[in-house]
């Protein structure tokens, strides 16, 4: 059983859409969310509104970000739903305000864009619950030492706990993508290390830019330019330090004293 496509409207490339269709996935993501009546949520992409009516039907009221005009122009028409159209790496999300809970089935074009975009807002939100490609839910819940771990791991567990919850088959949308798709819980930590987020992304980036090397080659000359001399053990690839390592090297950084 499958709910009814939109008349007259066709999935755009561009825009990355692909509209969930499978009833039994939409129930078990919803359940998954577990919706309450007041509940501040933002739904973004909500397409056909496949997910949104359940969504709704439980929380009496839903704000949804969408891109296509058409679209958002046929969600209007819902009592419901307070509509919010433009491009959501644009969006301020601190506008919705506090306690505030996001889902989405995020365009795969630009998931991780979002993620990070939706990174400042982290101490507003609850929770964030989103379908993304597998790959790309496999790298953000990732542990050290694998070979998914990497730069989208770190920033991301660094604000949240990152939990892959189950995956959907392509068959489960029309039109169906070309790769498995995944549902993952994102809930904010309650005290993040405190640290520059553009430092973070820095050192990161740095770390990671050759993963088979040893970090005595990247991080070490990056930490070498910056003049640090605190204790930092450079002889292992970046995929074996932990989260919590290389926050403390941030934090490290930016207490000690420049020359």
């Amino acid at each position: 059983m499958t709910p009814p496509r939109g008349k007259g409207h066709q999935a755009r490339k561009r825009f990355g859409q692909h509209f969930l269709t499978d009833v039994g996935v939409i129930d078990a993501i919803v359940r998954a969310i577990a919706p309450r009546p007041g509940d501040n949520m933002v739904e973004i992409g909500p397409g056909l509104a496949a997910m949104t009516q359940p969504l709704v039907e439980r929380l009496g009221r839903l704000t949804v970000v969408e891109l296509d005009r058409d679209l958002a122009m046929r969600l209007r028409q819902h009592p419901q739903l307070q509509v919010v159209e433009g491009d959501v790496l644009k969006v301020d999300f601190s506008a919705f305000g506090s306690g505030l809970r996001i889902v989405g089935n995020l365009p795969y074009n630009i998931s991780s864009p979002i993620l990070f975009h939706l990174l400042p807002f982290a101490g507003q939100v609850m929770d964030q619950h989103f379908m993304l490609q597998k790959e790309v839910v496999d790298r953000m819940a990732a542990a050290p030492g694998s070979g998914d771990y990497g730069r989208l791991s770190v920033m991301l567990q660094w604000r949240y706990e990152v939990e892959a919850l189950f995956d959907v088959a392509p068959e489960a949308f029309d039109p169906p993508p070309r790769v498995v798709s995944a549902i993952v819980r994102m809930t904010p930590w309650a005290e993040p290390a405190s640290l520059d987020p553009a430092l973070l992304e820095e050192l990161v980036q740095v770390a990671f830019s050759q993963r088979r090397k040893l970090l005595r080659h990247t991080l070490g000359r990056w930490l070498e330019s910056r003049q640090y001399t605190g204790e930092f053990d450079l002889q292992r690839r970046a995929e074996e330090v932990p989260v919590a390592e290389y926050l403390r090297l941030v934090q490290n950084l930016n207490a000690a004293p420049t020359v």
